[in-house]
């Protein structure tokens, strides 16, 4: 990949804060991070550290009563976070494509998946009715969907969890979008379905340059597909690097801790590592670093101050060994 492409999606500093009657919860802290056009970036961390949310604000779909708070989101050369609801949704569809956890979600199962890609083709595309549906049995054929002229006219309810999937990314794919989002797209199916979604995705950005953000929580995707990684932590992105970087030399003790408890099969190792306690609550956060109460490393200064992400090798990490203000 070109190093000196412009990315096409910059979020900086984004936060995203859900007020409440007992006080305002701080969900996403100064997010940042770009994704440059036909690179898939990785986000990956525990259940609760913000990886669907930033997704969510990155395609305006925060759940009320959530919002953004402070910082930019830029795609494009346009700024995006300020936008309307309509300007939002016809940027969604035309731009953005997503791609969520449950097909079932996404699909109008009292629509065949015909009419919904026609609809979706049509929306954005200046194709009459003919060329819409050509162009969808195209999709269904290209996301790996077999004998997509005789399955165009079924329902999502006929289709398997795998399948529905291709549907939805073909849905993604509608338009020919820049961007797409992909929270979750492989968890509900099983290791060999996985795997061909993970390709499928692959050959997405590699033949349409498309950027793609993939929100996980397993390591081994994150591993088989991704240019880079960032690794987040209630709401911070603590580590953000190449992939390879971060899985074989992680700079962040959380980090370290992540990919300690990933099984390897080329190792002898008797028992796994494991990450004592758990990630604070949101009405519970920590002073100073959210992760210290459970690191074995932590220095009198990770209770006190936020560390800022700074270069560690090829990565950037927010921790305060590697700091001289911390270690001192």
């Amino acid at each position: 990949m070109d190093s000196i492409q412009e990315p096409l999606l910059q979020v900086r500093e984004l936060c995203v804060e859900f007020p409440t009657r007992h006080g305002v919860l701080h969900a996403l802290d100064r997010v940042t991070f770009d994704i440059a056009p036909g690179e898939i970036l990785g986000v990956v961390g525990e259940s609760g550290a913000g990886k669907s949310l930033t997704g969510a604000a990155l395609i305006g779909l925060l759940e009320p009563p959530g919002r953004v708070s402070g910082g930019e989101i830029w795609f494009d050369g346009q700024r995006i976070d300020q936008l309307s609801s309509a300007e939002m949704r016809h940027l969604r569809g035309k731009k953005i494509g997503a791609i969520f956890q449950d097909p079932l979600t996404s699909l109008n199962p009292l629509f065949t998946v015909g009419q919904q890609l026609v609809e979706t083709i049509q929306t954005h595309l200046p194709l009459g009715a003919a060329q819409a549906r050509a162009r969808a049995i195209d999709l269904l054929r290209q996301t790996g969907i077999p004998a997509p002229e005789a399955r165009i006219d079924q329902y999502p309810h006929q289709f398997s969890g795998g399948m529905r999937q291709r549907v939805v990314i073909a849905l993604a794919l509608a338009a020919e979008p820049k961007l797409i989002v992909a929270d979750e797209p492989t968890t509900a199916l099983d290791v060999s379905i996985q795997a061909q979604i993970i390709q499928l995705l692959k050959r997405v950005c590699r033949d349409h340059g498309a950027a793609v953000m993939l929100v996980t929580h397993d390591m081994g995707v994150i591993a088989e597909t991704c240019d880079r990684v960032a690794v987040m932590y209630a709401g911070r992105v603590v580590e953000i690097g190449p992939v390879d970087q971060v899985i074989h030399c992680p700079a962040h003790p959380y980090t370290i801790g992540l990919m300690g408890s990933i099984p390897a099969v080329d190792e002898d190792r008797e028992r796994l590592q494991q990450i004592d306690g758990a990630m604070p609550r949101l009405n519970a956060m920590p002073q100073g670093c959210a992760f210290h109460p459970r690191c074995a490393q932590a220095l009198s200064r990770c209770r006190e101050a936020l560390p800022p992400l700074v270069e560690v090798g090829q990565t950037q990490a927010a921790c305060w060994l590697h700091h001289a203000e911390g270690r001192a």
